[in-house]
């Protein structure tokens, strides 16, 4: 038990460390350039010109869709790239494979297509 402990000796100290470091920069930050946000600070920044309605308000259901489209893209390249460099390993199982998972992204594509989720007004 005690040699397994010394094993994580090192992570325990590499924490301590960032630790204090980050609180020695924020503490650093706070003595050498102290805060005196104005009102103008403080306002918010639009293109140059006041806000025109609340922040807050609800986003259309259009922009979560694209995201979600957008997450599916990116997924999609990023399991192409290492399957491509290992297809001479995997074989046509590995190949078939990656043919079954792109139709399923296709059929997702055509259907959120066919939805409009793509248009926007």
């Amino acid at each position: 038990m005690q040699a397994l402990l010394v094993e994580y000796l090192p992570i325990l100290i590499f924490l301590g460390i960032a630790i204090a470091i980050a609180g020695i920069a924020v503490g650093a930050s706070l003595i050498i350039a102290p805060q005196h946000p104005d009102v103008e600070k403080t306002s918010a920044y639009e293109c140059g010109f006041e806000a025109f309605s609340d922040a807050r308000h609800k986003f259309d259901v259009r922009f979560y869709l694209v995201a979600i489209l957008f997450i599916i893209f990116d997924l999609e390249v990023a399991f192409l790239f290492p399957w491509a460099i290992s297809l001479g390993k995997i074989g046509v199982f590995g190949f078939w494979s990656m043919m079954v998972f792109l139709g399923i992204l296709t059929v997702g594509f055509i259907y959120e297509w066919r939805k409009g989720a793509l248009e926007w007004e």
